[in-house]
């Protein structure tokens, strides 16, 4: 597993006044420090840490979100009345449901 294919995201933290660095295939981890650079830097020393440290024990390491393969398909259960008003509104648009659904989601 090569940590550097993991999804590392930067935001900032108002209430810590600095910048915070996540992953999300260790959504527990997180790093603070004063510019985005460093915190990058930091969350990515830590998850080679950890990442190590699971290596060693045995444990299951996560995959990274990037390097795994999606169907495309997913099914979701939702009220009877809310699909009814997709199909409505596919079949007024002369498209099938699975393309209404696709573009909304995509918007």
């Amino acid at each position: 597993m090569n940590v550097n294919h993991y999804t590392y995201r930067i935001t900032w933290s108002a209430e810590d006044n600095e910048h915070i660095g996540l992953c999300a295939e260790f959504p527990s981890l997180s790093w603070l420090a004063p510019t985005p650079e460093k915190a990058l830097s930091g969350i990515r020393r830590v998850v080679a840490e950890v990442v190590n440290d699971m290596k060693a024990s045995g444990e299951p390491v996560p995959d990274a979100l990037a390097e795994k393969t999606y169907s495309g398909r997913f099914m979701v259960p939702i009220p009877s009345l809310v699909h009814r008003t997709l199909a409505t509104e596919a079949a007024e648009q002369g498209i099938s449901i699975n393309r209404l659904v696709s573009a909304k989601l995509a918007a």
